[in-house]
């Protein structure tokens, strides 16, 4: 269990360093790359939103405060978790991702200018190159992070999806940032990487009817991040990222709780 702890931790323990592990991590910077799971929630039109209701609120007949809650939600909304099963038949559920895959250093690809003009924009090999001359090659084991700057809408459903409406209507009319997905075949067939995220519903854009995205990385065995919040406040490299999925047995899909770890 140590050594795994010190490898999670390698990239902030600096050579020489005096200080001893829970040093290091009080010493860091967390950050909360999570949503709450309300009944506001983003979840995709044809899906039934996050509902959460009370079983007990208050003073019981014993004299003494207890509060006890319930919730029901699909596995694809919020800020979520895409295991291999959901476009791969065959592919992982999420109990099965081991949990070396559950984290990794960050690679923050900033497209906000591009996206800002463009609400279909895809990003592009172009833009993963870009990155790769700025900060050295893409690393093995790392969690791609695209920053499209959508995340600032998120309590604005019409600015952050395109459209206010529900069902196949409501699909119709999605308009938001993905990534597209030569890009995304690019990055299965030439880079290491564990896991890719973003700051929008869908790896996939939202005018896309294919998917294709999604099954090239889930076919490569890579898992996914949707409606990922504050990748404003991450660099664009040396944070690291923790992703940890409700463990759902069988599951194509689950809430996330993702976090990073940064120096600053």
């Amino acid at each position: 269990m140590k050594k795994f702890v010190v490898f999670l931790l390698a990239p902030f323990l600096l050579a020489g360093c005096q200080r001893n592990l829970p040093d290091q991590l009080h010493g860091s910077r967390w950050i909360d790359l999570t949503h709450d799971f309300d009944s506001t929630s983003i979840y995709w039109p044809t899906n039934v939103k996050f509902h959460h209701d009370t079983v007990f609120c208050g003073i019981n007949d014993k004299g003494y405060f207890y509060s006890s809650f319930k919730y029901a939600a699909e596995e694809h909304g919020g800020t979520h978790f895409d295991a291999p099963l959901h476009f791969s038949e065959g592919g992982e559920s999420i109990e099965k991702v081991g949990i070396d895959r559950l984290h990794g250093p960050a690679v923050v690809v900033d497209v906000t200018k591009a996206a800002a003009e463009n609400r279909d924009y895809l990003v592009s090999v172009a833009d993963l190159e870009n990155w790769e001359k700025e900060n050295g090659r893409i690393p093995d084991g790392a969690i791609i992070l695209l920053y499209t700057g959508y995340g600032k809408y998120w309590n604005d459903p019409l600015k952050y999806t395109g459209t206010l409406k529900s069902g196949k209507e409501g699909v119709e009319e999605l308009h938001f940032p993905g990534l597209d997905p030569e890009a995304a075949q690019w990055l299965a067939d030439n880079r290491k990487i564990i896991a890719i995220g973003l700051d929008t519903p869908s790896i996939d854009y939202g005018q896309s009817n294919d998917f294709r995205a999604h099954r090239v990385l889930c076919a490569a065995g890579m898992t996914m991040y949707e409606n990922v919040a504050n990748l404003d406040l991450l660099p664009a490299k040396g944070a690291y990222i923790i992703a940890l999925p409700m463990k759902i047995k069988g599951g194509s899909g689950a809430p996330l709780r993702i976090v990073a770890l940064t120096e600053d």
